[in-house]
Formats: C-alpha cells, structure tokens, sequence
C-alpha cells in the first residue's frame, strides 16, 4: 500500500550528492522576462478583485485531469459566505502584517518560467482544469527560487498551495529556508550551515504503516522523532496550503489545518536567511508538482494591542475566494484572534471595512468589498459568537489604497479589511 511521508529534517549535510549537484546546478539560471502581451492570455492576466473576470480552464496536456488539445473553462460558481471555515478549527496561524512578496502568475505567459524566479532546471506557468488561477508546473529535477527579497526578517510566514505528486508515486518535494553563500547561484553546495529543510516524500510501504522521520543536528548532535502524516498529502484532486512562520529561531509549519511541526531552536540566533527554495530531487516518468498563491509576509501580528490602542486596524490575514466574498478557511486563526479581543473587551464596537485593488470595474470592486465586509461579520457572528449589534460594516473598493497597484505584492496589500474603533 502507498503511503505518502512527510520528513521535517534540520540539517547540516546535503540531501543530494555532490555529483548530482553538479549535474543539476551547473544548467544555466533561466528567467523569462517577457511580460504578458499575448491577447489569447489576457483573460488570465485580470485583477483577483475583478468579479466580472472569469478565469481561463485551460488545461495543460499533460494534467492527469486534461484530455490533450482541450481548452474548457470552469464555470462552477463560488458559494459566498463562510461554510468552510470550521474545517480549520485547529489552525492558530496568523500570517504576517505585511505583504512584500506575491505570485500568483498572472503576470507571465501560459508555458514560459516566470520572471522574478531563479532556477537550476526548469518549470512552466500552466492553468488546470477545474482549479482557479495559475500554476507553476516542476517536472524536472532541480531548484525553484523566488526572488522576493534577499533579507528574510527575524519574523515572517511564507504561504503557498501545492498540489503534490501528481500521480502520487515517486514524488519528492523540498522546501528550504536557507542561507545561501551566493544568492545569484541557488545551489545546495554552497548552503551555509544555517537552513530549514521540509520534505515530503511519497513511499512504497507495504502493508506497514509509513513513518516520519524528523531530525535535528547541531554540532554532530541528533535527536530523531518519528510521526506519520499520511492523510495530508495523498489527494492528487485537490490542493492543499502550505503554511511556514518563523518567529526568531521557532519555526513551525503547517499542512491545511493541521500543525505538524512546532520548533522551538529550529534555527540558530545568528541565522540570517536569504533565500526560500523549493527543490524537486527525484522525479518518476509523469510525475508534476503545482504550486500556486504563494504569498510572504513580514512583521509579528500584535492583533490586541492594535485594536485596543488604535483607532483602525489593518489585516491581510482575512482571504478571500477569487472574484468572491467566500471567506478561505485559512483565515480562521486570523478571525479567531479578533474574536477573542472582541470578546474580552464586550464595550468594544468596530465597523468592517473591505477594500480591493485597482484592478476591473469600479463600482463591481465597491461591490465586492462591501460583500466582503459583510461575509466577514456573518463569519464573526456565526462561528464565534460575535453580538452582530457590536459590529458595522462598509466597502471603500479601490479608492483608499495604502500600496502601489503596479505589482503583484502592492495589489495583495490593497486587498484588506479593516476594524475601525466605533
């Protein structure tokens, strides 16, 4: 039987030889720095916050869930409201104050690599059938890094979907927080002897139950914990997000709702990491991996004393289907956060305020970020108990930004909602 494990390993050795290394690194560094000027993509291309745009279903002929040569749109309409949220009940991730890093891949071709990405291989920008948005398809062994920045900060959470080993056989698939030696040439070789390693592996067990292995090395030190996750990653139909928070050397990672590691000295105090790699080792005839919405964000969230000593408070944490005001249910640590202030503090009365990009329609963005506002006080009413009489709401749509609208990071920063004290 099958079994897919999952393997958080802190290391200060390589997982790849130094001969297939060389073989995988020393390929020269591909960056597409084309932007999107093709009218057939065009319809890909438009704002998340555009309720008249309806994402391209073009599949990729080589998608388990494609027929080749098939170009169908998915016109399934997305329920508004917050029916999901109590599916992550157990999720205390909040994710960091700023935005400074977002991809999504809607600013380049369908089949090129994405510019903004370093990479030792290659990988293409795809759409799959019956999933929103975009992707970038790995079927090559090799290093995937986005550029977002070159100083990764004392507190931050990175964030993405992944849909994992498709079909799931053969698969392995690496995150790395690292300190590159040389942030121009993303190769393991040159890793310093500060990094996080996470994998996730696909492995034939038999009829045993398959097993985690986590490891911890400092100074020749090992202490190994076994632990088995097999649930979380073997649906191949649907995708699962990836959360990472680092706050100073405690780093804890999450799989859907599930926490599945929590480190208190998973890096050193004098790490000083520069780079977020995704790496595929191994790869089987027909095996894809897609990763999507990926999303960083900076600065440690100080939910109560903000909303008690300000008059407004600004999250990002509160996410949103595409051209929807259906709440994701990764919002719920966020949410549940302010429900706790809200409810320590019962003479306290806030007005929700949605906001959007730049992108589309004016009035159909005031629209929907009216709606937002809205679902998200349903939300706090229903699942937490929330007095709805305490609560107000408005939309402000594109007209109040507090970023750029001329980059993917500055467009996730408009998208927000606000608590404003009443």
């Amino acid at each position: 039987m099958k079994k897919v494990i999952l393997s958080s390993s802190f290391l200060l050795i390589l997982f790849f030889t130094e001969a297939q290394i060389g073989g995988l690194l020393n390929k020269a560094t591909q960056q597409a720095t084309s932007k999107v000027n093709n009218k057939a993509n065009s319809t890909a291309d438009k704002s998340k916050d555009d309720p008249t745009n309806k994402k391209t279903g073009e599949v990729k002929p080589n998608s388990e869930n494609s027929t080749p040569g098939s170009n169908v749109k998915d016109t399934t309409p997305v329920p508004e409201g917050s029916s999901s949220i109590k599916s992550y009940s157990k999720y205390d991730f909040i994710p960091g104050e700023k935005v400074i890093g977002f991809e999504d891949f809607s600013t380049g071709n369908i089949g090129d690599f994405p510019a903004g990405w370093n990479t030792s291989s290659s990988a293409e920008i795809v759409t799959i059938d019956g999933k929103q948005g975009r992707w970038l398809m790995l079927t090559k062994a090799g290093v995937f890094v986005p550029e977002f920045t070159d100083k990764y900060p004392d507190d931050f959470t990175f964030e993405f979907d992944l849909l994992h080993g498709v079909p799931i056989t053969g698969a392995d698939f690496h995150i790395t927080l690292a300190q590159l030696d040389d942030i121009n040439k993303p190769q393991f070789s040159s890793l310093a002897t500060n990094r996080v390693l996470f994998e996730l592996n696909n492995a034939t067990t038999g009829t045993t139950t398959g097993v985690t292995r986590s490891e911890l090395r400092k100074n020749t030190v090992s202490e190994a914990g076994n632990q088995t996750y097999t649930e979380l990653l073997n649906d191949k139909n649907n995708p699962v997000h990836i959360s990472i928070w680092r706050q100073k050397e405690r780093v804890r990672l999450y799989i859907n709702e599930e926490k599945v590691w929590d480190i208190p000295k998973g890096l050193a105090k004098e790490s000083k990491l520069n780079a977020i790699v995704f790496s595929v080792g191994y790869v089987e005839a027909k095996t894809q991996h897609y990763i999507g919405n990926i999303r960083l964000a900076i600065g440690a969230p100080d939910t109560r004393n903000k909303m008690l000593t300000q008059n407004k408070w600004v999250t990002h944490g509160i996410l949103f289907d595409v051209n929807s005001a259906n709440i994701k249910p990764e919002s719920y640590g966020t949410l549940k956060e302010i429900a706790n202030v809200l409810k320590e503090n019962p003479d306290l009365k806030v007005k929700i305020v949605g906001h959007t990009d730049s992108d589309g329609n004016d009035a159909a963005n005031l629209d929907l970020s009216k709606r937002r506002a809205a679902s998200v006080k349903a939300s706090l009413a229903k699942e937490f108990g929330i007095d709805e009489n305490r609560m107000e709401t408005d939309g402000k749509g594109e007209s109040e930004p507090i970023d750029k609208n001329d980059s993917p990071a500055g467009k996730a920063n408009n998208r927000r909602v606000e608590f404003i004290k009443i």
